[in-house]
């Protein structure tokens, strides 16, 4: 099973702006991690199941992840990873037209709006699911509080507070 550090945007039915947001040129191509560069891989764009998705991972960060084929995963710090964490957020403040998105460890779990109402209510109402950021719409739909703040335009998020220590960190 693979384990990805990643950015994962859920645009709903739009794919025009899931297409647009795939050829954003994400520059810089090759992110920085402590004195490591990092390039990016080419976007995955995923347009079957419930809604578009588009994945941007770094390369060689996560586990059996198979765009990365037989390159070693880098071991990173927390720090290393939270660096790499604000870049992707970076960058997907060039997208527009998506619902959710969020950067981490697999994060997909947390993009549809369904299971963010039936699984995640007490954690988007406490602010437990950092990073999380949602579109306007789905920010007052889900009936969230100021503990959102503005990520830009038309988008609400919960803080970056960045990674911790875990077994796919080196401290």
């Amino acid at each position: 099973m693979a384990i990805c550090f990643e950015l994962v945007v859920n645009f709903g039915d739009n794919l025009e702006a899931a297409q647009g947001a795939a050829l954003t040129d994400p520059s810089p191509r090759v992110l920085r991690a402590g004195t490591r560069q990092v390039p990016l891989h080419r976007p995955i764009l995923r347009t079957t199941g419930p809604y578009i998705e588009l994945s941007v991972l770094p390369v060689a960060v996560g586990r059996r992840v198979a765009p990365d084929g037989s390159l070693p995963p880098l071991r990173l710090t927390p720090a290393e990873l939270t660096e790499l964490g604000h870049q992707l957020y970076a960058l997907l403040a060039k997208f527009d037209g998506y619902v959710a998105a969020r950067v981490g460890w697999d994060p997909e779990p947390l993009l549809d709006p369904d299971e963010l109402r039936a699984e995640w209510s007490e954690e988007l109402a406490d602010g437990s699911l950092h990073g999380l950021v949602l579109c306007e719409q789905l920010h007052r739909e889900l009936g969230l509080g100021d503990l959102y703040v503005p990520f830009r335009p038309g988008y609400r998020r919960l803080p970056y507070r960045g990674e911790k220590p875990s077994s796919l960190t080196v401290d």
